[in-house]
């Protein structure tokens, strides 16, 4: 039997992404974003994959709106298996820039629009002990940086839900399953749609991966029971890095992420609109503009899939320094 999958975000950058990837396993998607014409583009991309597609335009940040489009996934396509929430809207500024309404809006679809989608899945799943929700995260929310409070807030707020979430689960003796995907600087079109108050157009932290390498986790996530999915060398080292020395981390992004997160390319108005509070009104695929810069694959992405080989080789590269410093000392 297909999967039955729920995908927020569907109808631009990772979510597109996503959709891709599960429409090519033939599964029926249920779609839910604001912006109709990419959600009617992604919808077609899934019945060319042999799927049903279920088109749902719906704002996250509105929890009455997500519960009722769980409904009619549940009426109209069958039980959810797959629950992924991905949706996300944030603002390119310096904190003392950002107007109130605005940073309340970036985290009511970032933050509060996660804690909708795990709720509608959880009433459902709960109930027949089975299912699984894969939260799309960041490496930021481990580390802030420069021009992205919003962002960094609302997600490191998701991380804490989704901890409390899993400890509830385990308490009450629940199969149903909740992964985070950890994610680095992805090339996705919100740094053309976001709304950006910086002095340049925005881009992704360098390095810079393709949305099919995050599509290509997430749905490894989904089908895997891991708690968590580390993609991409810098979400390691963002990690690791913010558990060693925080203060380290900090004064390093101080000095780097203000013009890393800006191509020469002046913004020109002294606002960009973006799609905080209205969406787009045409289709914008997965890609963002940074197609020449982007990597394809991650090289760590296997190692995170397959811990056991990746610590059974250190294990060996250990022992094997072992033995040649003990040979060394005879």
């Amino acid at each position: 039997m297909p999967e039955i999958v729920v995908i927020t975000g569907a109808s631009a950058g990772i979510g597109r992404a996503v959709v891709r990837r599960f429409a090519a396993d033939g599964a029926h998607v249920a779609l839910l974003a604001r912006n109709e014409a990419g959600l009617e583009a992604a919808a077609r991309e899934v019945r060319a994959g042999g799927g049903r597609a279920l088109v749902l335009p719906t704002d996250v940040a509105d929890a009455g709106a997500v519960e009722a489009a769980a409904e009619r996934v549940e009426a109209e396509l069958g039980p959810i298996d797959i629950w992924i929430n991905v949706a996300m809207a944030t603002v390119f500024a310096w904190f003392a820039d950002i107007e109130p309404d605005e940073f309340r809006r970036a985290t009511e679809v970032t933050y509060l629009g996660s804690v909708h989608g795990v709720q509608s899945a959880l009433k459902r799943m709960r109930p027949r002990d089975r299912g699984t929700i894969v939260q799309v995260g960041s490496a930021m929310a481990y580390q802030g940086i420069p021009l992205q409070s919003p962002y960094c807030g609302a997600k490191a707020a998701v991380r804490g839900m989704v901890q409390s979430v899993r400890s509830e689960l385990e308490h009450q003796g629940s199969r149903v399953h909740v992964t985070t995907v950890e994610l680095p600087g992805l090339n996705t079109p919100q740094f053309i749609h976001a709304r950006a108050k910086m002095p340049d157009v925005p881009q992704p932290v360098a390095p810079v991966y393709q949305p099919e390498v995050a599509a290509d986790a997430i749905h490894w996530a989904a089908h895997h029971r891991r708690r968590q999915v580390w993609v991409g060398v810098p979400t390691v080292y963002t990690i690791l890095g913010s558990r060693l020395g925080e203060w380290v981390a900090q004064r390093y992004l101080a000095n780097s992420a203000v013009s890393g997160q800006q191509t020469q390319t002046p913004l020109g108005a002294e606002m960009r609109e973006g799609n905080l509070f209205a969406t787009a009104d045409h289709d914008e695929g997965a890609h963002g503009p940074f197609d020449e810069r982007s990597h394809e694959r991650s090289l760590q992405l296997p190692l995170s899939k397959h811990r056991e080989l990746a610590w059974g080789a250190l294990a060996a590269v250990v022992a094997a320094g072992g033995a040649a410093a003990a040979r060394a000392r005879r």
